[in-house]
């Protein structure tokens, strides 16, 4: 069996308000989701921004590796440049290693490219400076197969254009926020044909499969098909063989 945990962010991004917890609550989920992380090699941790200086000190105190990542412009993307880049500043500050910006898809479909440029490149020079990763997430279940390919590829392009050949390893292409509402049964999530369609376009950008990863299996075979990161709300029972019961 493949070890898929290195690959794994463990994903919680509930609100109180989502949740029902409170405030308290949520940052103890959120460390007992650290916790197994550190006990089960599961790579990184993604949260709300909200909890990330909490659980890097939790994580500094247990004298661990796990990665924080946290989401950026969640879960709409329509925050401005100004306001994805001052949020973001404050999780770095926080101790964020990695961050997951929901990109403005809403302007894509708008056909406002030049917005989505500029979110992009500033955003990502602002975590390059910082040695952090930049992964966008591009919402796959809001476009047409044209529409993904032909985003991840504007990505692509526009990293070739601005950043470093050694930078590219460190900006991703993500699928998914989980958020996103579908008509009809649709999948919210990472498909196979979603994430074929974004590996074909990404050029050398990583990609990142998020939600709908379900069983060990998925996971696998997701990898398989050159996916470097997944992200799941039930990274412990993928990594234990055992089939979701989460539905991101």
């Amino acid at each position: 069996m493949m070890n898929i945990a290195q690959y794994l962010d463990s994903t919680y991004l509930k609100t109180p308000a989502q949740s029902g917890l409170s405030d308290e609550e949520t940052l103890q989920k959120d460390i007992e989701l650290t916790q197994e992380a550190i006990n089960n090699g599961i790579f990184a941790v993604m949260i709300r921004p909200d909890y990330v200086s909490e659980i890097k000190k939790y994580i500094r105190e247990k004298q661990s590796n796990v990665v924080v990542g946290t989401v950026i412009g969640f879960h709409e993307g329509t925050y401005s440049v100004d306001e994805k880049l001052a949020e973001a500043t404050k999780a770095i500050a926080d101790g964020a290693d990695e961050l997951d910006f929901v990109i403005n898809y809403n302007a894509y479909l708008k056909g406002d490219l030049n917005v989505v440029k500029e979110e992009f490149v500033q955003c990502t020079t602002l975590c390059l400076q910082h040695h952090k990763i930049a992964k966008w997430i591009i919402e796959i279940a809001a476009l047409t197969d044209v529409q993904i390919a032909d985003l991840t590829k504007h990505i692509s392009d526009w990293a070739e254009e601005n950043f470093s050949e050694n930078d590219l390893s460190k900006i991703f292409v993500k699928s998914s926020t989980g958020f996103y509402k579908t008509e009809n049964g649709k999948p919210n999530g990472a498909t196979f044909e979603g994430i074929k369609i974004m590996l074909d376009n990404a050029g050398k950008l990583p990609v990142k499969a998020a939600g709908g990863v379900r069983t060990p299996e998925d996971a696998e075979k997701m990898i398989n098909l050159g996916v470097k990161r997944i992200g799941t709300s039930s990274a412990l029972a993928l990594i234990k063989n055992q089939s979701a019961s989460e539905g991101y």
